[in-house]
């Protein structure tokens, strides 16, 4: 038998492939939706002779922030409970027009009748004439402008930091308890009080429209609100409350801002 061995095939079987469709996933865009609307409304903004309360504020911060009184605060804004303010309320911070009108006072019970000059005034009767001179000669009170205000340094100590804003917002001057505390300046008392935190038994002393000056981290207080104080008046003792270690923290604030206390004090 002849074997036609050249014809054989002796390669082994190509391997069968599972050529089944491969599943693709879908593109997916993702879509971003438009933000919600916000339900918190929009921070007002300040207009010139308003304030906007911020979280933390009091109404002595804001005193001192605005250069007036927290009780002239109070009753311009109608607030009842100076400690009832809320964030984002808007406070007047000076007298509405209205408020600044001087309201005259009859010198005597009398209606006085205006009439023609004549060539020669009649003469005023006696009962009435001593307090016509006296109405007239008495002058009109005004807060004394910024020419007006002579300064004096509110302590003998040596000063230990100077103004360095917004590390240092002041002036302090090293000391002992007890050394005197004195006025820079005459001017009214607005506050004297331990409610505002970072600068202990305070006093803030207002001058003039602009300026007010502000005494810190006393032990005593030796003056009350709406006092009347001249410059170099002893106000206070110098103490350590709210602070570290015995200091005076001095502050000279022009329209509610610090300035540098060495601008407007003397020469020593």
């Amino acid at each position: 038998m002849v074997v036609l061995a050249g014809c054989q095939n002796t390669k082994p079987p190509a391997p069968v492939e599972d050529r089944k469709p491969v599943a693709t996933r879908p593109t997916v865009t993702r879509v971003t939706p438009p933000p919600a609307p916000s339900n918190t409304p929009a921070t007002p903004k300040a207009e010139p002779g308003t304030y906007i309360v911020k979280p933390g504020d009091t109404l002595t911060r804001i005193s001192l922030e605005t250069g007036q009184g927290w009780r002239d605060l109070a009753r311009w804004n109608n607030i009842e409970n100076p400690n009832l303010i809320e964030v984002g309320q808007v406070l007047r911070t000076g007298p509405a027009p209205s408020d600044t009108v001087a309201t005259a006072r009859p010198v005597t019970g009398t209606v006085v009748e205006a009439k023609p000059l004549d060539s020669k005034p009649a003469a005023a009767p006696a009962s009435s004439t001593a307090a016509a001179s006296g109405a007239a000669s008495a002058p009109a009170a005004r807060e004394p402008s910024e020419d007006d205000i002579q300064w004096a340094w509110p302590a003998t100590n040596a000063v230990i930091a100077n103004f360095d804003e917004p590390k240092t917002k002041g002036m302090i001057f090293g000391g002992k308890a007890g050394d005197p505390v004195l006025a820079a300046a005459d001017g009214r008392v607005i506050y004297a009080n331990a409610g505002l935190r970072g600068y202990g038994n305070l006093i803030i002393i207002k001058h003039s429209a602009n300026y007010l000056t502000a005494y810190a981290h006393n032990q005593a207080l030796l003056v009350k609100e709406d006092q009347a104080v001249r410059r170099g008046q002893k106000i206070a003792e110098m103490g350590s409350s709210d602070a570290e270690r015995v200091q005076l923290h001095f502050e000279v604030r022009r329209q509610g801002k610090p300035i540098d206390p060495a601008k407007v004090l003397p020469g020593r």
